[in-house]
């Protein structure tokens, strides 16, 4: 209630009608599996289309895989990139939006997987030397990387002083507390001659001068160990400008500009970073600029981690930028040769550059039920697998495509993925696990794998569907949960989540890697094995909708779904009454909110009932709570819904009838 004090007019704001309850969406799916690129133990960022999905985790090239047997790493036979097929069935079968977790298992513990060089090469102490790396492991990030040394324009100036007109001090503009400068000209030595200058590098530091003003001191202790050997430190009153060019000093801002280049076995997008600091923990204004703040290990934002290539890492006792720019003179093969174009009025950024090839990056062995259910790194809280989709509350559908490759040979480790899977799904309450069958699976043996799983949440789908390899030119067989996972996205988009994800045309399919027939899914159907079939005349079609469920009660995919939506959506849309007083007037509100939501769904032909009393009711009274519930703040609400199930068997039943019969 609010207060009045003083006497005169008060206007508010009032409610008139019960809140609203907005339906959850039930078509964003998060995929798990090995790619070729890509971010790891990060949260994900949605993709949203094929081409969104090969810029940020590679393109469609077969894995290459390694096994370590005995302590030595074998390359084993290149792998279909079930993930990019997935990923592509996903989207030609009508999905929207994808949430993708990558799986990653390095070949042993002191190799990361990504593609490296080294600055120097081959450095005998590491402390000293430069390492730029691909940010994630994989092979394709074997790219190259140009590194380009650019001056800036001369910022040596004057002004005059205050209060004496005729008197001048010598200013320089624009720069920054830790700026690597070129100071050519230095005094003593004759005037040079245009297209022949010589200069020497410093770091700019702030200082006080004799008359406790604030100036500039350029630094270089480092001088005597480098290529070149300026004086220590220079002050700023020691420079002389002059209007001629000829006759004056200069101080130029050195920066670097880095491109990330593709190679012929890899082809990321092409990018380019310009104006980056030397000097390691450079800052202008408040953002930090130096190459190695910005390509560090941990950039400053999580969109930076997923999109910056590179990691430029440098070691303990290079301390500044002069030493980073020694070691960019000592990389060339003529020692001479960067720093003299640096030297060089009019110099192309191609003599002013050296180019690095990023390599040794690799696959890493195939993930196990271990990688696919992830962990929680307990001193960063980062996760990996699974566990990356526990804060995204926004999917509904969760899958592994390509895990149960190769179920035959290794089927416990399949078996646990599918479990893991499964129990991920069951914790996570609104989301529902698509399962796949395992490649050259026998009637009796997809049985048998059916025959261990008993969950409301999950679906199993076989035989594993064929199609046109764009990769191989050649028919192959893809898991079956990146068809089945973007069906369920058109089927809730063209109709209903209420509606079972079955008797749907599989636009890619080109034919199945097991052709069933009515006799065989009599067999399969009862058990909760939804088949794909191919029918004369109307073609390949997904032609199963069970989930994989002892319970009667939660048999159809559709309404495991329905009530995942029903609930998600009441969990989301009556936040607003925690807290609020537990009495009539907030169980009259509560009991309005939800009927009108379930009013609407109705009306949209989601309910069994010609009339809404008989689709559904809402309680929420003294005869839903007992005092125990009121005293320790417990609001109950009993909801009872109608839902429609799917007519599974449409029979039609016809006998002889005569004309002169009576009905």
């Amino acid at each position: 209630m609010p207060e009045y004090l003083a006497p005169g007019v008060y206007v508010e704001e009032t409610s008139f009608r019960s809140k609203s309850i907005e339906g959850v969406s039930t078509t964003t799916t998060g995929f798990v599996g090995p790619t070729r690129y890509g971010p790891i133990g990060i949260e994900p960022e949605i993709v949203t289309s094929l081409a969104e999905f090969e810029r940020m985790y590679g393109d469609r090239s077969q894995m290459k895989f390694t096994e370590v047997v005995g302590g030595k790493a074998i390359p084993l036979e290149p792998m279909h990139n079930y993930m990019w097929h997935g990923i592509r069935a996903f989207f030609e079968e009508g999905g929207k939006r994808l949430y993708i977790s990558r799986t990653f298992l390095p070949i042993d513990e002191d190799t990361d997987g990504c593609a490296d060089v080294w600055l120097p090469e081959n450095p005998s102490d590491k402390a000293s030397a430069i390492r730029i790396r691909a940010r994630f492991p994989g092979e394709l990030g074997s790219i190259r990387v140009r590194l380009t040394l650019r001056l800036g324009q001369n910022i040596l100036g004057q002004e005059p002083v205050p209060g004496q007109q005729s008197k001048f001090t010598t200013t320089v503009n624009s720069l920054v507390e830790g700026d690597v400068v070129w100071i050519s000209d230095i005094p003593g030595s004759p005037p040079t001659l245009p297209g022949s200058e010589t200069g020497d590098f410093y770091i700019a530091r702030t200082c006080t001068d004799s008359s406790n003003n604030i100036t500039w001191r350029f630094e270089n202790e480092y001088a005597s160990g480098g290529i070149t050997s300026p004086p220590a430190t220079r002050d700023l009153a020691s420079l002389v400008y002059n209007s001629d060019p000829t006759q004056s000093d200069k101080v130029r801002i050195l920066t670097l500009t880095l491109s990330v280049l593709p190679t012929a076995n890899s082809d990321i997008t092409p990018a380019v970073y310009e104006g980056l600091a030397l000097e390691p923990g450079h800052k202008r204004g408040s953002e930090a600029d130096s190459l190695f703040d910005r390509f560090a290990a941990q950039p400053a934002n999580i969109s930076l981690a997923r999109r910056l290539p590179i990691v430029v890492e440098r070691g303990k006792k290079i301390s500044n930028g002069i030493e980073f720019l020694n070691l960019l003179f000592t990389y060339t093969t003529d020692k001479t040769t960067l720093r003299a174009a640096l030297d060089k009025p009019g110099s192309t950024d191609r003599e002013r550059s050296i180019e690095l090839l990023l390599t040794g990056g690799n696959d890493g062995q195939r993930p196990g039920a271990a990688e696919y259910e992830g962990a929680i790194d307990p001193h960063d809280n980062t996760r990996t697998g699974l566990k990356v989709f526990e804060d995204l509350e926004d999917i509904s559908i969760v899958a592994a495509p390509g895990a149960t490759f190769g179920f035959a040979k290794n089927p416990a480790d399949a078996a646990s993925t599918v479990n893991a899977l499964i129990s991920h799904a069951t914790r996570m309450r609104y989301r529902i696990a698509v399962l796949d069958s395992g490649d050259g699976q026998s009637i009796a043996e997809v049985r048998d794998m059916r025959a261990k799983l008993d969950s409301t949440y999950a679906a199993l789908y076989y035989p594993w569907v064929r199609v046109l390899d764009p990769v191989t030119r050649a028919e192959i067989n893809l898991p079956p949960s990146g068809f089945v996972a973007g069906i369920y996205a058109r089927n809730d988009t063209n109709r209903a989540v209420y509606k079972a994800p079955a008797n749907e045309v599989v636009n890619l399919a080109i034919g199945f890697e097991t052709l069933i027939n009515k006799s065989q899914q009599e067999v399969l159907n009862p058990e909760g094995i939804n088949c794909f079939r191919y029918f004369e005349g109307r073609g390949f079609r997904l032609w199963g909708a069970r989930t994989v469920s002892s319970d009667p009660e939660w048999k159809y995919v559709n309404l495991r779904r329905y009530f995942a939506y029903l609930e998600h959506s009441i969990d989301k849309g009556t936040q607003w009454a925690v807290f609020e007083p537990n009495g009539e007037m907030l169980w009259a509100n509560v009991r309005r909110t939800i009927e009108d939501f379930m009013l609407n769904e109705w009306q949209s032909g989601a309910l069994l009932g010609d009339k809404p009393d008989k689709a559904y009711f809402v309680r929420c009274d003294r005869s839903t709570m007992t005092q125990n519930d009121l005293d320790n703040g417990r609001l109950i609400c009993l909801i009872g819904v109608a839902p429609l199930r799917p007519a599974e068997f449409v029979i039609f039943r016809i006998g002889q009838w005569t004309a002169d019969r009576k009905n």
